[in-house]
């Protein structure tokens, strides 16, 4: 294993971004490098990770729920993430397994707090209820512009049972059909909190295709790590 890898045991690494940005792969291709490395990985979704936060999961992105509020949005997410940390995340970190996230707080962050109008310190009060002392180590923000994200959202949209044409691009969850000014004030979330703490934060731009993103990112990760 590689020696840098071994600093990963018993940590807790959150991927995000905005819709689009190539997240999810680079996920799912770090989860695999870890475990043929020999780490043992805990990979977690959200909304959702567990029976319950599934089922919170469906009603967050049912485009059918246009009219629920920010604030009840927030609450919900805070409600799927207390289950997941409790249930899942930190009898994990206990074990020393590495715990990889696909999306945490730093999603409440930028799409509720600076896209949806809430401050961070209410969303960060709330936070630490449902949280606890489960606080990712580092949180790795994969950044892409609207019109890179757009292209790659209409390229891999499957599912048309909720299908909305919005300008140049496809949207098909509730949050996706809010637009390009709503997206523009999420990546300005993102790029916000790596700039208050760059210490909990990595920054990799996503524009570039999955091999050479995925190459910068275990070079910024070791970086961190070694």
């Amino acid at each position: 294993m590689s020696r840098w890898i071994t600093q990963l045991r018993g940590k807790f690494l959150v991927f995000d971004g905005p819709d689009g940005s190539g997240k999810t792969t680079q996920f799912d291709r770090f989860a695999e490098h870890c475990r043929q490395a020999g780490l043992g990985v805990c990979e977690v979704r959200e909304p959702g990770g567990t029976a319950f936060g599934e089922q919170i999961r469906r009603i967050l992105l049912d485009p059918a729920s246009p009219e629920m509020s920010v604030r009840c949005e927030m609450m919900l997410y805070m409600a799927s993430r207390a289950q997941l940390v409790e249930q899942t995340i930190a009898p994990a970190l206990q074990r020393g397994e590495l715990v990889l996230a696909d999306r945490f707080i730093s999603s409440t962050l930028a799409y509720q707090g600076a896209a949806g109008g809430l401050s961070p310190e209410e969303i960060l009060a709330v936070g630490r209820i449902a949280v606890q002392s489960s606080w990712p180590d580092l949180t790795v923000i994969f950044d892409v512009d609207e019109t890179t994200a757009a292209r790659r959202l209409v390229g891999s949209a499957k599912d048309h049972r909720y299908i909305k044409v919005f300008g140049p691009t496809l949207f098909s969850d509730r949050l996706e059909l809010r637009g390009a000014e709503y997206q523009q004030r999420v990546r300005k979330g993102y790029l916000q909190q790596a700039k208050d703490a760059p210490q909990r934060h990595l920054v990799i731009d996503s524009r570039n295709d999955p091999d050479s993103v995925f190459e910068t990112l275990l070079n910024r990760l070791q970086e961190r790590f070694a």
